[in-house]
């Protein structure tokens, strides 16, 4: 599947994905890539912020691919439920999940809806690829291998890279643009 036949909707996490991170960048390089807006970057309501995803695929005139990273991959989990509730989740062509929050570290965040913490463990309804760092302060090697196992995700892992954002000094993030490239390659 090429960039052009699908529209990629990105999920941000936790306070949104700043102006140096990698998401940012993705959105500037491939015009098929929006950004998923928020009411609130918090996450303080899980019912608006899947409300707010729900409607971006809605609105999506093509196939939808998701790249979401740490508590924006939680967030697609939470919403599966709408979109199969709502007829969309056929409009999902796949998911490339970057270093996933725990449930634990989720609980630890300002702000956030304590539901969110409640992490669903059924699988994804659509291809997805998790990549996961094992230097991660949010989630470890052994816990996204974990989700990895009960999403139905293929597990990439990217060794020592932190929580793969630009505090752990990924704006530009060359490596993970290619194996998004190369997911994307593979969905049908």
């Amino acid at each position: 599947m090429k960039s052009s036949e699908v529209e990629i909707l990105v999920i941000a996490g936790h306070e949104g994905a700043g102006v140096a991170h990698w998401q940012q960048r993705l959105i500037a390089k491939l015009s098929s890539a929006r950004l998923v807006e928020q009411e609130d970057w918090l996450y303080g309501s899980l019912a608006k912020a899947v409300a707010a995803l729900v409607l971006a695929v809605a609105a999506s005139a093509k196939p939808v691919v998701f790249v979401a990273h740490s508590a924006g991959c939680i967030l697609i989990a939470h919403a599966v439920a709408e979109l199969t509730a709502q007829g969309l989740i056929s409009k999902v062509r796949g998911g490339f999940l970057v270093t996933p929050m725990s449930a634990e570290k989720l609980r630890e965040l300002p702000g956030i809806d304590p539901v969110f913490a409640t992490v669903p463990r059924g699988p994804l309804p659509f291809p997805t690829s998790l990549v996961a760092s094992s230097t991660d302060p949010y989630c470890t090697l052994e816990q996204s291998a974990d989700l990895a196992l009960a999403w139905g995700s293929k597990l990439i892992e990217a060794g020592p890279q932190g929580h793969i954002n630009a505090d752990s000094g990924h704006g530009p993030w060359p490596e993970g643009m290619m194996s998004f490239a190369g997911y994307l390659s593979r969905l049908a």
